[in-house]
């Protein structure tokens, strides 16, 4: 099948394709990274620093469990703090997608 024109031009979409979506992927990673390495809060800044420099969360979930663990909701990004110390800020995944297919339809 290999060696026929259709056989040629078959493999050759099913490699576009493959191409086409290992792309889309890398795409994603780099936005991410690129999310990452952008100014977020650091561990260990207390509440009143992230209030401060990042201004009020867009959302201010109670805390739960012991040690009591405090979300702050940002619109790209959640601080996650231990008593009142940040000990995690995380990019959402969300606003990574939203990034990459505001980018694609341009």
């Amino acid at each position: 099948m290999i060696g026929t024109t259709k056989g040629k031009l078959v493999w050759g979409v099913v490699l576009l394709g493959l191409i086409g979506t290992a792309t889309a992927d890398v795409l994603l990673i780099e936005k991410v990274r690129e999310r990452m390495a952008r100014s977020l809060p650091d561990n260990g800044l207390s509440m009143e620093q992230v209030e401060q420099r990042f201004g009020q969360p867009v959302e201010r979930r109670a805390a739960v469990g012991d040690p009591p663990i405090t979300r702050w909701i940002y619109d790209d990004y959640s601080v996650f703090f231990e008593h009142r110390l940040v000990i995690e800020s995380v990019v959402h995944h969300e606003a990574v997608v939203r990034e990459v297919e505001e980018q694609r339809s341009q």
